[in-house]
């Protein structure tokens, strides 16, 4: 199975790894009745409602490998009972990460590459988050 899109971060009492696949941002975009995008523009635009902010996160919990009885707990517990602002920019980067269909796993070696002053690779290089060609020379 791709795990594109998966993004491991910092977020309330520990590093959790969050991700929306196809049937999670069908599912968020089906409760909401509006685009990923438009919830993705909310979040960025700080106009997102708590409600968003809660199930981007809880969602993406449960698609990056965390059993739903504790995503739910642990969005209870960290968004529920925090301020709002805590949480947008965490739900903002899980929105962004799905939508981008970002490759984990790519993103840290660029991530340490660019540390390192080795940036600014090219489509299918060592660092770049594309992809690969599948073209053949000619």
């Amino acid at each position: 199975m791709s795990r594109h899109g998966l993004i491991t971060m910092p977020w309330a009492d520990g590093t959790y790894s969050f991700r929306l696949g196809l049937d999670e941002m069908e599912e968020i975009e089906e409760r909401f009745d509006r685009s990923i995008f438009d919830i993705s523009d909310a979040l960025r635009n700080r106009t997102a409602k708590s409600s968003e902010i809660l199930h981007v996160l809880r969602i993406g919990l449960i698609g990056g490998g965390t059993k739903p009885v504790d995503a739910l707990a642990l969005t209870r517990r960290y968004v529920d009972q925090r301020p709002l602002e805590e949480n947008r920019d965490a739900a903002y980067a899980v929105c962004l990460a799905a939508q981008l269909r970002v490759h984990a796993a790519e993103v840290e070696a660029a991530a340490t590459e660019d540390d390192a002053g080795e940036g600014g690779a090219a489509k299918g290089e060592p660092g770049s988050i594309l992809p690969p060609s599948t073209e053949t020379p000619s």
